[in-house]
């Protein structure tokens, strides 16, 4: 029986979620079920059946249905007995990949927000963005990078240690997120370029394909930002 997984590449949860089901697609039988956002697709009756909170990512596993993809990363890891990296069974190295999480949240709401601010609300209204609220959106993204990188990855290959994790995923679809709108991190924040090409490099093609619209943002705004 296959996974049905309901998503749209724009979200940063949606593609760490479908970026793990092709990665482990050896042992998750999965159907991938694209939901245009921007069409309301979430917004129908239909989807409301699926998740009643109408947001994406969300599985259908025969007849259980989950939503939030921190939770839909801890099931199908522990389901479909993937590799031990993605999700440890050991207590402290699993506690890690769990605090990671629950962290994450945080950058999930910074980055969304400069998202929105620079990208999609002057595409939807036409109107320039205020200014006030993008510098401010700009400083705390630019503190959650800062924490990014010299809590969680230090000295470490990965955010959890030597071996790519569900962090992993999570942490490399916000970052995403951000360079999207165009902003170079990389200078700033050598540690998080290094290592979101080390994740790039391990899930490729992949990677690739799942930001290939992330991807096509981030060149036509990057020029904004060029000195």
């Amino acid at each position: 029986m296959s996974v049905k997984v309901y998503y749209d590449i724009l979200s940063h949860p949606s593609r760490a979620v479908l970026l793990f089901c092709r990665a482990n697609k050896k042992f998750i039988p999965f159907t991938p079920k694209p939901i245009a956002l921007r069409k309301f697709e979430n917004k129908s009756e239909e989807y409301a059946q699926i998740n009643p909170m109408k947001k994406v990512p969300a599985i259908v596993d025969g007849n259980f249905k989950l939503s939030e993809s921190v939770a839909i990363l801890m099931y199908l890891s522990d389901k479909y007995n993937v590799p031990g990296h993605w999700y440890p069974k050991d207590l402290d190295r699993r506690a890690k990949v769990d605090e990671f999480m629950g962290w994450q949240h945080i950058a999930h709401f910074n980055f969304t927000k400069l998202f929105n601010y620079e990208v999609i609300l002057p595409s939807v209204t036409g109107s320039k963005t205020d200014q006030g609220k993008l510098s401010s959106a700009v400083v705390e993204v630019e503190k959650t990078l800062t924490n990014l990188e010299q809590i969680f990855l230090k000295d470490k290959q990965y955010l959890c240690g030597s071996d790519i994790s569900i962090a992993d995923l999570l942490g490399v679809c916000e970052v995403e997120h951000v360079t999207a709108t165009g902003h170079d991190i990389t200078e700033a924040h050598p540690l998080i370029g290094s290592w979101v090409e080390r994740v790039r490099q391990r899930l490729n093609p992949d990677f690739d394909e799942v930001h290939s619209v992330m991807h096509k943002l981030r060149d036509k705004n990057k020029t904004k930002y060029a000195k």
